[in-house]
């Protein structure tokens, strides 16, 4: 038994005509009548009561008819979600982000991808850098959109520069460095500092020690924090200052100050990471379209780790 006799027989069922059937398949009429002989044959009963005023369905070819239906619907069905899938307008797409650095991409992403592909179910999940890494190494992770992860944690791994955001001293209101334009690094290295937790951020470590060595300085770390809400908090209540990216500032707004670090060219650059041995579904690339899209200036070239 083959689809074609179901449609065959579904044609037949419901005109009651192996002509009329015959003209709407686009079939002869004999290669007609005996597909459905055949597929009766196969069954062991009979469908259709045949007489020369054409044909009525069996009480067997009436319940037959329902679930041959209700059968080719579903092969229907199954097709266009196939084809919808091939097209990126369907499945599920696991992606990984980190709050604050994703914080004026991601949303607006987010709202063009969801237009554009209502059919795809978007599971975000809100990770520290070093446990995206793992997600997508692991498969858990389709993509991430995140801080360029550090040389050891992207093995392995494609980053695709989106965004990048140069960085700033932040601090309490009244702190005696809000009264400076900007503040070098070397001031800053004379200030108790308040980081992210080296356990989970380790990229951001090394963007500390590309600020500092130059200088052949070491910053004097007093608190580490698990996140970025923490990390405000801290600094709000002048624990230490803390060199944080512009964007930053989207996250914290007028809690704290913040004044430009002058002599590092060092930035956060966000963007799109994703496993060289990983299988980007057609979702997972319509999505890094749009992340490319929403994203000015225009994405830099994928690099490998």
């Amino acid at each position: 038994m083959e689809l074609r006799h179901l449609r065959y027989f579904a044609a037949v069922a419901e005109v009651l005509n192996f002509t009329k059937a015959a003209v709407r398949l686009r079939v002869a009429q004999p290669a007609l009548s005996r597909q459905v002989q055949d597929l009766e044959d196969e069954i062991g009963v009979d469908l259709l009561k045949r007489s020369p005023r054409g044909v009525t369905l069996t009480a067997e070819g009436k319940l037959f008819l329902v679930e041959t239906l209700e059968t080719l619907k579903r092969v229907d069905e199954s097709v266009e979600k196939v084809r919808a899938l091939s097209r990126g307008e369907y499945g599920e797409l696991h992606i990984g982000y980190a709050p604050s650095p994703t914080l004026e991409i991601l949303p607006p992403a987010l709202a063009a991808f969801r237009s554009a592909a209502p059919g795809v179910k978007v599971t975000l999940h809100d990770l520290a850098g070093d446990d995206l890494c793992i997600g997508l190494h692991n498969g858990s992770l389709e993509i991430a959109v995140m801080i360029e992860p550090s040389a050891e944690s992207a093995a392995g791994l494609e980053f695709e520069e989106l965004k990048r955001y140069p960085f700033y001293v932040a601090m309490a209101p009244g702190h005696p460095l809000s009264k400076l334009k900007s503040v070098s690094v070397e001031r800053v290295a004379t200030e108790p500092l308040v980081a992210l937790r080296r356990l989970d951020y380790s990229e951001y470590y090394r963007i500390l020690d590309a600020i500092f060595s130059p200088s052949k300085l070491r910053p004097r770390i007093v608190v580490e924090c698990d996140g970025a809400s923490s990390l405000i908090t801290e600094i709000e209540v002048g624990r230490g200052v803390a060199l944080v990216s512009e964007i930053f500032q989207r996250a914290a707004g007028k809690r704290l100050v913040y004044r430009r670090l002058s002599n590092s060219d060092e930035a956060h650059r966000v963007g799109i990471a994703r496993s060289q041995k990983g299988d980007v579904t057609p979702a997972g690339e319509k999505f890094c379209e749009i992340l490319r899209q929403v994203s000015t200036p225009a994405a830099g070239k994928a690099k490998k780790k």
